[in-house]
C-alpha cells in the first residue's frame, strides 16, 4: 500500500511539472543560439625547463626543472556587436634549480592570472585574428637554500599586457584540429622590489619602505609570455596539447631578475553552456538532485 502511494505522488509530481519543463525547454532553445553562453574551458599541467637570476639572493644563474598547473576560460561577450571575446586565465607555477658547480639548490614559484578582451577579427570562416589587452596579476617568491641573511626573495608586480592571438580551425583528412599562438607583452605596470643589501626586516619592521614600489614598463622590464596549443578531439574527449614560453625579467632597484620557463603542457578541453537561472528547467524539490 505504502509503495502504491509512493508510485501515485511520484507521477502526480511529474504530471504537476510538465508545462513548466515545456516552457523552460522552448526558453533553453532560444538561448542555445546565443554565443554568448558557450564557454570554452581548459585544464592543463605541465612540466619544463627553468631558468631563475636574481642578484638580491646569488650572483649566480639556476638552473632546474619546472612543473606548472593552468586553467583557462574564454568566451564571447555583446560588446561591439558580439565581435569582443572575454579570456580568464590562471597559471601557477614550481620550480627546483640548482647552480652551475652544482653545490646549492633553490626553489621558485610563481602565480599568474591575467583578465582581458580581445576584439576579434574573423578572416575567413575557419581563421581569426584576436587583438587586445589583460590585467596581469603576479606573486611568487625565490628561496636559496644556503643563504643566511637572505634567504629569499619576494616576487609581486601587475602589469597592463598587449595581447594577440591567431586561431585556425582546420580538418586534415576530415579530423578537426584548431591550433592557436598567443603573445603577452607587458607594457606598464608597478613592481615590488627591496633595494640591493636590503632586508625585508628594515622594510616591515622597521618602516624603511621609501622606493620599494616602481613604474615598470618595457625599458626595466622586458617580458613576454607566449603560447601554442593544439586542440584534439579523441573519441568523445577533446585534449589540448601546448608549448608555453614564460619570459620574465626586470632590473629595478639596482636588482636584476630573470626566470625563463619552457615548459610543455597536456591537458583537457569542454564546452560548456551557461544557463540563467531564469532558463533553467525548474523540477519539483522531490525531483531535484539538490
Amino acid at each position: 500500500m505504502k509503495f502504491r502511494r509512493s508510485i501515485i505522488v511520484l507521477i502526480a509530481l511529474i504530471i504537476h511539472a510538465l508545462p513548466s519543463l515545456g516552457q523552460d525547454k522552448k526558453s533553453c532553445g532560444e538561448g542555445f543560439s546565443d554565443p554568448v553562453r558557450y564557454v570554452t574551458r581548459s585544464t592543463m599541467y605541465g612540466v619544463g625547463f627553468t631558468n631563475v637570476f636574481d642578484t638580491y639572493l646569488s650572483p649566480q644563474e639556476y638552473k632546474g626543472i619546472d612543473f606548472r598547473i593552468s586553467r583557462e576560460t574564454m568566451r564571447m561577450t555583446k560588446l561591439f556587436d558580439g565581435n569582443v571575446s572575454v579570456q580568464n586565465f590562471f597559471q601557477a607555477d614550481i620550480g627546483y634549480t640548482h647552480n652551475r658547480a652544482d653545490n646549492n639548490n633553490a626553489f621558485s614559484g610563481l602565480a599568474n592570472w591575467t583578465y582581458g578582451l580581445h576584439y576579434q577579427f574573423r578572416l575567413t570562416e575557419n581563421f581569426k585574428l584576436l587583438a587586445g589587452g589583460l590585467f596581469d596579476a603576479n606573486g611568487g617568491f625565490v628561496y636559496n637554500l644556503r643563504n643566511g641573511n637572505n634567504p629569499a626573495s619576494a616576487r609581486a608586480f601587475v602589469n597592463l599586457d598587449a595581447s594577440g592571438m591567431a586561431i585556425w580551425h582546420l580538418k586534415i583528412k576530415r579530423y578537426p584540429i584548431t591550433l592557436r599562438y598567443q603573445v603577452n607583452l607587458p607594457l606598464i605596470g608597478l613592481m615590488f622590489s627591496p633595494h640591493y643589501g636590503q632586508s625585508y626586516y628594515e622594510i616591515f619592521s622597521l618602516g624603511n619602505a621609501g622606493g620599494v614600489v616602481q613604474f615598470t614598463s618595457l625599458h626595466n622590464q622586458p617580458s613576454l609570455r607566449q603560447m601554442l596549443s593544439v586542440d584534439l578531439p579523441i573519441g568523445d574527449t577533446k585534449m589540448r596539447f601546448s608549448y608555453l614560453a614564460d619570459l620574465q625579467q626586470s632590473n629595478v632597484n639596482k636588482i636584476k631578475t630573470h626566470t625563463y620557463s619552457h615548459v610543455f603542457m597536456v591537458g583537457f578541453v569542454k564546452n560548456l553552456f551557461r544557463v540563467s537561472n531564469k532558463q533553467a528547467i525548474s523540477l519539483p524539490p522531490a525531483l531535484e538532485a539538490y
